[in-house]
């Protein structure tokens, strides 16, 4: 079965992005871009949720060829890894993605069932979907140092407790990866 890991920037005070919506205070330095492009190549699949599809999408194929090394590897990676994207609005999707328009929840279990690597899941209500259901396995946080004040919560309100286990930090000049496995 494969293994699903819900891998997202947070600032300190539990925000994916700002009360605008942006992510401009995630940038990473080129040791923990490096970080995420070796991650990012070893995984299966990527799914991704419409707004984060939507903002990978309007800047990674677009990527310069004077962009640094780090960027342009990623955008390579990033265009040609299979996603799934799951919207009920969006009519298509490019990239090497296949657009799912219902039940995220069935789609995620039978994309788990169907081999034995690793996916990621990249976006807040994607994420939130799959949460009560016990899908997702491990939890990649990479916590920046900044307070937003509002935004987007990295977690939904929850009926009940998931326990975690840490099962590793690492320390980056612009952010800290706590890794937690689901109990």
């Amino acid at each position: 079965m494969r293994k699903l890991v819900y891998t997202f920037g947070v600032s300190l005070d539990g925000y994916i992005n700002d009360r605008d919506g942006s992510i401009d205070w995630t940038t990473p330095d080129d040791e923990l871009h490096q970080f995420h492009n070796d991650r990012f190549r070893e995984l299966e699949i990527s799914l991704h949720g419409r707004r984060l599809y939507e903002l990978m999408a309007e800047y990674w194929p677009h990527v310069s060829e004077d962009a640094p090394p780090v960027e342009r590897d990623f955008a390579k990676l990033w265009t040609t890894k299979p996603k799934v994207v799951f919207s009920r609005t969006l009519t298509e999707v490019h990239w090497n993605s296949t657009l799912v328009s219902d039940n995220a929840v069935e789609e995620v279990r039978a994309l788990k069932a169907g081999g034995d690597g690793v996916m990621e899941v990249g976006g807040a209500t994607l994420a939130a979907d799959l949460l009560p259901h016990g899908l997702i396995d491990e939890y990649h946080v990479f916590v920046s140092p900044i307070l937003l004040g509002g935004g987007t919560p990295m977690f939904p309100p929850l009926d009940k407790h998931i326990p975690l286990r840490l099962a590793e930090t690492r320390q980056f000049s612009t952010a800290v990866l706590l890794r937690y496995i689901a109990d």
